[in-house]
């Protein structure tokens, strides 16, 4: 697999960590590609048109689109069943994390580039705040399915792993532990396995 990407971005860091778990990293060539929202970069349209980060070639040509895709495609290849249930409660269980996750990640992206992305004439600070009361309700949802997180490695807690490391990375005066003191302290263990200590953003 060619795997497109970009060294911060947590939806890279999703793929990477499955990978690493399901002992599939090996497998992975990465390719740097320089997504942005405003200037494409023709080596990652080339492979993805809508000009994001993750995508991914297969060494028989397909192309897969967007994080989870790629990660559907390594839990099919990988040995952990475990990791996305094929079916029935234990899937929309993973899927749930995963989604919650998924989109703190998604308005996490929304407010940095609101604040760092636009410029400051045009900036909107509801957006902003909207955006970051998302992510608080979503914390607050994982806070109560903690006992859910612990359980075996899945798609969904790496993905909540990565939600949570990139609040750390770029939003570290977002005080989020104190509301939801049972996911900090998962993520004080979970965030020192291997799959999340060795894709920690630099």
């Amino acid at each position: 697999m060619r795997l497109l990407y970009s060294p911060t971005s947590p939806y890279v860091r999703k793929v990477m960590a499955s990978a690493i778990h399901l002992g599939l990293a090996d497998r992975i060539i990465c390719v740097a590609g320089h997504p942005s929202p405003v200037k494409p970069d023709p080596a990652v349209s080339d492979v993805n048109p809508l000009g994001k980060v993750p995508a991914a070639t297969l060494d028989d040509g397909t192309v897969l689109l967007g994080s989870r895709t790629i990660c559907e495609w390594l839990a099919a290849t990988g040995a952990d069943p475990a990791f996305l249930p094929a079916g029935g409660a234990p899937r929309w269980a993973v899927l749930e994390l995963h989604d919650l996750a998924d989109g703190i990640l998604d308005a996490a992206l929304l407010a940095r580039y609101e604040s760092a992305v636009r410029p400051e004439a045009l900036r909107w600070a509801d957006w902003h705040s909207g955006q970051l009361g998302k992510i608080d309700a979503a914390l607050s949802r994982l806070n109560a399915l903690a006992d859910r997180l612990a359980g075996p490695v899945t798609l969904g807690s790496i993905t909540t792993g990565c939600a949570l490391g990139y609040l750390d990375f770029r939003f570290a005066d977002h005080s989020w532990r104190a509301a939801n003191p049972r996911l900090a302290a998962w993520w004080a263990e979970f965030g020192e396995t291997a799959p999340m200590a060795q894709t920690r953003p630099a």
